[in-house]
């Protein structure tokens, strides 16, 4: 079985920074694509970042392009998802995604191609 947990979620206000963690666990398990969703009450849920295994390609969405950051520690089998300069409008529950698949099935997945799911962790960005 696979895995997912994030943490590092919180409250802060706008302009704060939150650095969110995703551990992934399996056996035998390659993440070959791991990527941060959001979603926020009554909206549908919105694909973040993303990154490949290797960290040479990672995708933004345009909103947060600039802002957030994607890196991963395949030894620590951890995907980190920095939140820099935050606004209320990034206030969402945030996931984390993963999928065995290489990059070029990766860039263009939508969350549905996402086998692997984590609970969620909460950030909440007051003005």
């Amino acid at each position: 079985q696979v895995h997912l947990v994030e943490s590092g979620g919180g409250s802060v206000e706008a302009g704060g920074s939150l650095n969110l963690s995703c551990a992934i666990s399996g056996t035998n398990y390659i993440p070959g694509c791991t990527g941060w969703f959001r979603q926020a009450p009554g909206q549908e849920r919105e694909a973040v970042a993303r990154i490949s295994l290797s960290s040479k390609f990672t995708v933004f969405a345009d909103s947060v392009r600039g802002r957030f950051a994607i890196s991963r520690d395949i030894a620590k089998k951890m995907v980190y998802l920095q939140l820099n300069n935050l606004t209320p409008e990034d206030s969402a529950e945030y996931f984390c995604a993963s999928a065995e698949v290489s990059w070029d099935d990766c860039a263009s997945a939508t969350s549905s191609d996402f086998p692997y799911w984590g609970q969620g962790t909460q950030v909440t960005v007051s003005s």
